[in-house]
This record gives C-alpha cells, structure tokens and sequence, in this order.
C-alpha cells in the first residue's frame, strides 16, 4: 500500500508543479531573471506552509519527529548546490521538473534527464576520489538543526526551540510570498 501512495502522491505533485509553471523552462528563467516572481512566490508559499504545518504537527504530537531525516553537511554539499543552480539556470529544469516536464511530453527535458544520470552515475564511479578528498567529511557537526526539536535523534546549532523557530521561518517565507512584487525587473533590462 505504500508505493500506491508514494505514486500518488507522486502524481499529484507532479500536476501540481505542471500546473504553476514549474515545468516550463520559460517560466523558470523568467523567475531566474527576476521578471516573473508567480513561480518564486509559489515555490515560497508551499515551503513556508509545509514548514508550519510540519512544526505545528510535531508540537501538536501529530507528526513523529523519529522520521524526520537531516543530512550531513560537508563541502561537497556546498558545492553540489551551487552546481545544481547552475544547472537550473542553464538548463530551465531541476531534476523534479525535469522528469514531471518529460512525463508531461517536454522533448526538450529529455537531455537534461539523460545528463542527469550521466551525472549521478560519473558521480558513482568517481565516489571513492571524493570521498578520499575530504569534502565529504562532515561541517558544522555534521547532521544538525538549525533549533533543537525535543525527542530527534540531531542536535541543534542553537537553544532555540526547533519547533518553534521552524514555524516562524516557515510564517517569514508566507510573508515573503504575499509581499514580493509581482516582477523586480521589467523584460530587456
């Protein structure tokens, strides 16, 4: 029954991001270039609400903080991140858009998905030269929160309740959502 949900959900997502522009590469360098904020302030909003109702929901004792994952953080995040927003520029897509952009009969996004796995799979067999390098070895603890969140398994950076801080930034990017113009640049300049 769990994979019928994912899939689902999957899905359902997937016609959501077609539906916003998120899957449009047009729409995507337009938010890039500051011309066309919808995308930007959507991509806000659904963070900052998804953030408030996952904080309210672990202080609520609705959501188990057992299954919320943190990553490590090391260099080769850092790095990774800034390759991936190149990449977006670039190319129009992230690997979410990507796919739902191919899956919605984009020819376009199917180079970006084949070089995508070229990707993955060089960054596979070159694994171990990374690894040896040192930027895979952990920052800043490592596997940390911003606040501490009362019965995880990861430290905080700060005392800040986690929960707490959780839903403020997550009511901070709602507003940044409703305030931001509609464009901060006009087209050609």
């Amino acid at each position: 029954m769990s994979i019928v949900l994912a899939i689902a959900i999957g899905v359902a997502f997937g016609f959501v991001l077609d539906r916003t522009g998120a899957t449009s590469p047009d729409w995507i360098s337009r938010m890039l270039n500051l011309t066309n904020l919808h995308l930007m302030k959507t991509i806000l909003l659904g963070i900052g609400i998804g953030s408030v109702l996952m904080f309210g929901g672990q202080m609520a004792g609705w959501v188990d903080v057992g299954h919320m994952s943190v990553k490590a953080a090391y260099i080769g995040v850092l790095i990774g991140g800034l390759m991936l927003g190149f990449g977006w520029a670039l190319s129009g897509y992230c690997p979410g858009t990507g796919v739902c952009a191919a899956t919605a009969g984009r020819k376009d996004a199917i180079p970006f998905l084949i070089g995508g796995l070229l990707g993955a799979w060089a960054y596979m067999v070159s694994f171990p030269f990374w690894k040896d390098s040192g930027m895979l070895d952990k920052i800043a603890g490592g596997k940390v929160t911003l606040g501490s969140v009362p019965g995880a398994k990861y430290e905080g950076l700060t005392a800040l309740p986690g929960d707490v801080l959780g839903i403020a930034l997550g009511l901070g990017l709602v507003a940044v959502a409703f305030l931001l113009p509609d464009q901060l640049r006009t087209e050609g300049e």
